[in-house]
């Protein structure tokens, strides 16, 4: 009897555990509830989006959009939006140092006001300095502390390379790094130094096609501080202009900051040497004023695929706020 009792008890147990796995499969199909109430999911990917909202007429940020302001779609198809924050997640940021002769001179001024640009970051936001030439190479792993990224910075403002720059492996490299973050939930960014006059790869180096699915799958942003001389000016034309060059540019494309900008929803930004510090601290005060939004999507899709995003918002947030660009990268592997 006592042994009967003992099955009977085991198989209530095994029943009640497939009750259960069966429950929590089905919610984790779902989006949140109409209560807006979590559920519980299993083996379903959170996708978060940095996303910046200007206003159309004067192109300044807006600070007041709502999560039902959002209107979300992948692949066509919308999408229930779990979350939107705005400054909460902490940054983990890879400072790219291009070493070439015309960009080489910024790299001091930057180094004496670092520490005060820095002081714009959140006590628990990350840094990483790199620097490349035609390869990269880290300076500085992901550290809060501001005084390890000031000595990177300085080590950097002392190097030389007489090397081709090559774009493309520069950001590849950047986003490896990103993979390393010690946050999982931290906010991707690269600020890239350069003067954007970019040399043609060879079969050495990553390509573009290999650049950009590292910024995409790893959810970076690509922000630039745009350093131009004379010098710059003159070799870009050369090269942009030259019909000797066209078939090299097409075939293997060297990378554009204004490329990598759009893409990822970045920004590039005109910067000087005598100007560089302030426009880094404006840099990193802009990436404060951008959106997380998070959603489970709906859709199940073989890892590697890449999933197209599109964002707006809403008529009456416009009818409240005017007019609104939104500014969201173009999609994201799975």
């Amino acid at each position: 009897m006592l042994v009967m009792n003992r099955v009977h008890v085991l198989l209530k147990i095994l029943l009640f555990a497939a009750l259960l796995s069966r429950a929590l499969t089905a919610n984790a199909q779902q989006g949140p509830t109409a209560s807006g109430e979590p559920v519980f999911r299993i083996n379903v990917q959170l996708v978060q989006l940095d996303v910046q909202v200007l206003q159309k007429k004067t192109g300044r940020p807006v600070g007041s959009v709502k999560k039902e302001d959002f209107q979300l779609y992948e692949d066509g198809v919308q999408q229930r939006i779990a979350d939107v924050s705005r400054d909460q997640l902490p940054l983990s940021v890879v400072l790219l140092f291009d070493l070439t002769e015309t960009v080489q001179p910024v790299l001091k001024p930057l180094a004496a006001g670092a520490l005060q640009a820095l002081e714009h970051l959140k006590a628990e936001d990350e840094v990483a300095v790199m620097v490349y030439s035609s390869t990269a190479e880290l300076l500085q792993d992901f550290t809060t502390d501001r005084g390890k990224v000031v000595a990177a910075i300085e080590k950097a403002s002392e190097m030389h390379s007489g090397e081709a720059a090559y774009f493309n492996e520069a950001i590849f490299a950047a986003s490896q790094q990103l993979k390393k973050a010690t946050n999982p939930r931290s906010r991707r960014t690269i600020i890239w130094f350069t003067d954007n006059v970019p040399n043609i790869p060879s079969a050495k180096q990553h390509s573009e096609k290999d650049a950009f699915r590292a910024v995409l799958e790893t959810g970076t942003t690509v922000f630039t501080l745009l350093e131009r001389s004379g010098l710059s000016d003159f070799f870009m034309v050369s090269f942009s202009k030259n019909p000797v060059f066209a078939p090299f540019r097409m075939h293997d494309p060297p990378g554009d900051v204004h490329k990598y900008a759009e893409r990822t929803a970045g920004e590039v930004m005109k910067s000087s040497k005598e100007e560089v510090s302030v426009k880094l601290a404006q840099m990193i005060d802009e990436i404060r004023t951008r959106y997380t939004i998070a959603y489970y999507p709906s859709a199940r899709q073989a890892a590697g695929t890449f999933c197209k995003i599109r964002i707006e918002v809403r008529l009456q947030a416009e009818k409240r706020e005017g007019k609104m660009t939104v500014r969201a990268k173009t999609g994201y592997y799975r």
